[in-house]
């Protein structure tokens, strides 16, 4: 069972949250667009707006676009939970913009084996470039077959224009 947060947005509408990011170059070429939100096509994704890169065994985790647009201004990222093994649904850390704060859930299950230092001084990169410099964790993943559970980019933005 996966852990949600619903967070209710500036227009009253609630939004189920959970998270993850990346930290490599991407190619905007291959991305969907939702007007500007980006949707880089080799990310995976999860129903509570989370992506993750899979690099080999290991992983980069962090919110989406649609997410952090949802969430307004970041100002805060709190993740002290490097070291620890996490099932897939546990919460890793929270997520605080100006007008609420949401846990982070794991999409897999894993060990966090790197936080992203920078967010601690620019929350805002989360912001600016979730898909970048914003990604909040890496972490070693436990079990593979997990990972076919989450979303292509063709249904992650199927999902979120429903």
């Amino acid at each position: 069972m996966v852990g949600l947060t619903k967070i209710r947005h500036k227009s009253g509408n609630w939004i189920k949250f959970e998270s993850l990011i990346s930290v490599k170059s991407i190619n905007f070429d291959k991305n969907l667009k939702t007007g500007n939100m980006k949707i880089p096509a080799e990310l995976k994704y999860t129903e509570d707006h989370e992506w993750i890169r899979v690099e080999g065994d290991s992983a980069i985790v962090g919110i989406t676009d649609f997410a952090q647009g949802e969430l307004g201004d970041v100002v805060f990222v709190e993740i002290e939970t490097e070291g620890e093994e996490l099932d897939k649904g546990e919460t890793f850390g929270t997520v605080e913009a100006v007008k609420t704060v949401s846990d982070l859930f794991m999409p897999v299950d894993g060990v966090v084996s790197e936080v992203n230092e920078a967010l601690a001084d620019e929350p805002e990169l989360v912001n600016k470039d979730p898909y970048g410099k914003g990604w909040m964790i890496k972490i070693k993943i436990s079990d593979q077959s997990e990972l076919e559970n989450l979303l292509s980019a063709e249904d992650y933005k199927r999902m979120i224009e429903a």
